[in-house]
């Protein structure tokens, strides 16, 4: 089971991947949103806000979200560290249940390239 401190170096990767992006990655990161990753087997939530193609201001909170974000992940410790190393693929781990993704439409078809 991965740790806290795992999941947050991981966050920290997926922050400096999406700042340093380009192209369609980058336009997709251009969102403004804010950003909840709920961490089900460590039961914290790291927020943050998605904003100039980076992952900005992110904090933790024990248990669920204390306000909904716009773009809300779910999944385990293990899948964050394994989709952020690229051992896990967000597609199949969405369709089979081991990633939830919620995100207003809009949001989703932008998002669909970082996935």
């Amino acid at each position: 089971m991965a740790t806290l401190d795992q999941c947050r170096a991981a966050l920290d990767r997926l922050a400096q991947n999406l700042s340093s992006a380009d192209g369609e990655v980058r336009g997709a990161a251009a969102l403004d949103r804010s950003v909840s990753c709920r961490i089900t087997d460590l039961d914290t939530t790291f927020t943050g806000r998605l904003a100039g193609g980076a992952l900005r201001d992110v904090s933790c909170v024990t248990g669920p979200p204390p306000e909904k974000a716009d773009i809300r992940l779910t999944m385990t410790g293990d899948d964050l560290v394994a989709l952020v190393d690229g051992r896990l693929n967000f597609a199949r781990a969405w369709s089979s249940g081991r990633v939830k993704l919620e995100a207003g439409l809009r949001d989703l078809l932008r998002l669909r390239t970082l996935l």
